[in-house]
Formats: C-alpha cells, structure tokens, sequence
C-alpha cells in the first residue's frame, strides 16, 4: 500500500532526511507537496528528487524563479502563504512538520486533519501553543509522533508501561561544543564556533540553542505536552556520545532506554512507519565497538538557559511562549555579533522577568499565542537594543 506524504520544511536539515528516508521506500509513499522558505531552487531539486505534484515557497518573491525551475515537470507550484496553505490542505495520509521556528506553528497547526498522522519536527507547536495545539489533537484524533531523536526514544520507552507509573523521563543533551569549556572561555565564543556542533548537522539557530543548552530546556517543555508528563517528573542528562536518547525510571525501579546511533533518518522512519517499520539500510548499534558510554549532570551555571526554560515550564500560562520569543530574538542578535554567548540568557531573563508579573494564561489558540509571541519580540528587540554593542563602536 502506498500512503501520501506532505513535507513542511523540505529544504531543512530534517525535510533532506525525510526525503532520503522517502528515496529508500520508493514503492510506500507518494509525495503529495513540498513545503520550503526562501530557497526556490533548492525546493525545486527536492521537489523534482521526490516527484512532489505541488511545491510551495514561503518567500513570495521566489515565486517566478520557483516556476521557471520547475517548468516542464509538470510539479505545480505556489508562493507565499496562500501557497504554503494550499499545500497544507491537499490530500495526504501524513505530514512532516519540519519547519523551523515560530514560523512553523501556524502551517503546522492548519495541517491538523481528522484521520491524518502529523509528523512532529516543529517543537514551537507545542513550546508556543501546547495547551490549545494538544486540545486540538485529541479533539480530531490526530496520530501525532514526534520526529525529534529525544522524544522519539521516549515515545518508544514509555510504551512498556503506564504514564501514572513514570517516575522521570529523561531526554539526553550532547553538550553540544562547550561541553568542556570554561565560563570564561565561552564567554568569548563566537555563533561561528557556538554552531559547530560535534554530533548533528542542523540548522544555525538549533545549532546555537544547542550551545546554549536551551534547546534541551524547549524540549522538555515539548515533553511535557507530548506525554502528559509534569515538569518534576522531566528531567535532562548529558551523554556526548548520543547513543541514549531518552530513558524512562519506572515506579518499581526499572528503566527503559531508547537507543540509536546519531542519525535522524532512524526517527524520522519509525514515525513515517504505517502497519509495520520500515526497512532502512543503515549502520547498526555496535555496543561492543563503542565500548563506553558516559553520563553527566548538565553544569546549568555555565549553561543558565537550561534553568531559564525549567523555570518557564513550571511557572506555566504564556511564559513557555515568551521564553522562546526572546530566544529566537537574542540568538539572532548574536549570530549578527550585536551580543555576547551570554548575553542571550540574560536577555531571555530580562524579558521573561517583564511578563512575569502580568502571570499570562496559556494560549487557548494559535493566534493568541502568536500574539503574545509578538509582543515578547517586541520587548526582545528593545533589550537587544539596549546591549547592542556594534552601536556602540
């Protein structure tokens, strides 16, 4: 049987595994539509490389370069978010929601079908709108499995038992390039040195939240929506050789672990799997050639934005939202060298201080929490302002 597929993000560090996944199972899926941001060549090759019978750019000015790229293929094509919504509607089993960012949520949300299984890569749905995204989910019986390796392995490990039975589930953090750096030394780091990431080929932001250690503080927040878990029973472990992923302590003392080597084409195929898994010719866990494997407390002195995201999940209502708000802004900051490494968790603070006093309930919909999220980016922007060093050069 032949099942349909839509991919959001198809140009991004997941939709390009989604799509080798998709290669190696020629006769299990049909691509529907491909979704992608600014890049309109590179959507067409991606487009053309799956055989997609509609591509859509975000980037409404990519439009005309989109088509003439696509010409004679007979692959329809669209841009701006009409398009992007176009592409959501068609007709498909599963959708890959891999785009990246804030900018994902909406495209994610309008992707949510009765009958449909959404392949879930876009952690914003649930850190900026968890509470509405979820009630939505069960609402229209979505199949959701999340494409993340982290909460992918907890999916697997919290089948062998009862969520009332979970003591803590456990999702693990390489420690990305500054695990063995100083304070001081990272102080100095640059977004150049803060994106190369020893184990995962991502894009520059989740490189960089990587570094920071938020990423790991958002995908808890992630956690906590996908598998009903509260904040105290979440919980974080370094590991530098990422072969755990995620682990389960069971009321009676057991643990379930979830293993794989470092590659998203293992997760990204067992969430795209229909009546059985997928075959995938790929290297296998040799546990004997690894020989070791470590595991260590995340240092959260060195690394604040880790507390920062704890905090947020459990102060609750809007702060997830406004946390990643100034997050998205600071990084941006830093990447353009308007800030230091550190400055992105002192800014996250200031701004998630600013709101906290107003105690914001949780988005009860996608547009308020896009509202919000605006709202943070505006006070994000005026503290990034208020540090900017190029200004004072």
């Amino acid at each position: 049987m032949t099942f349909s597929l839509t991919i959001l993000g198809a140009t991004g560090s997941i939709g390009r595994s989604t799509a080798d996944v998709v290669i190696a199972q020629r006769d299990a899926f049909r691509v529907e539509a491909v979704v992608g941001g600014r890049d309109a060549l590179a959507l067409a090759q991606v487009a053309r490389r799956l055989g997609a019978r509609f591509a859509a750019l975000a980037d409404e000015s990519g439009g005309e370069a989109l088509k003439e790229a696509l010409s004679g293929t007979g692959i329809g094509s669209g841009a701006g978010q009409s398009a992007v919504l176009e592409a959501v509607e068609r007709e498909a089993d599963t959708v890959v929601a891999a785009i990246s960012g804030t900018a994902g949520l909406a495209p994610t949300h309008a992707a949510l079908k009765p009958g449909r299984r959404i392949a879930l890569a876009n952690k914003e749905s649930l850190v900026c709108a968890g509470a509405a995204f979820m009630a939505d989910v069960r609402r229209l019986c979505i199949d959701l499995l999340p494409v993340d390796s982290e909460h992918n392995a907890l999916d697997h490990a919290l089948a062998a038992g009862m969520n009332r039975d979970v003591e803590k589930a456990v999702i693990t953090a390489s420690g990305g390039p500054f695990r063995t750096w100083t304070r001081e030394r990272i102080a100095g780091a640059s977004a150049k040195e803060a994106s190369a990431h020893p184990i995962w080929s991502m894009g520059s932001k989740i490189n960089i939240d990587s570094a920071t250690l938020m990423n790991k503080g958002l995908e808890l927040i992630e956690a906590h929506h996908l598998f009903d878990l509260e904040a105290d029973r979440l919980d974080v472990l370094v590991h530098p050789e990422a072969i755990v992923h995620g682990l389960v302590q069971w009321s009676d003392g057991a643990v379930t672990a979830g293993l794989a080597l470092p590659d998203m084409k293992v997760p990204i195929a067992n969430a795209l799997r229909n009546e059985r898994r997928l075959r995938m010719d790929l290297p296998r866990l040799d546990l004997a050639a690894i020989g070791r494997l470590s595991f260590d407390r995340p240092d959260e002195e060195r690394f604040p934005c880790l507390s920062l995201a704890k905090a947020a999940l459990k102060a609750g209502g809007a702060m997830p939202t406004i946390l990643n708000a100034a997050n998205e802004i600071a990084v941006a900051a830093y990447v353009a060298d308007r800030i230091g490494f550190y400055d992105i968790s002192e800014m996250v603070e200031a701004v998630c201080s600013t709101f906290s006093g107003r105690r914001l309930a949780a988005p009860e919909t996608v547009a308020e929490a896009l509202n919000i999220d605006e709202e943070a980016r505006r006070a994000a922007r005026q503290a990034v302002s208020a540090h900017d060093r190029t200004a004072r050069l």
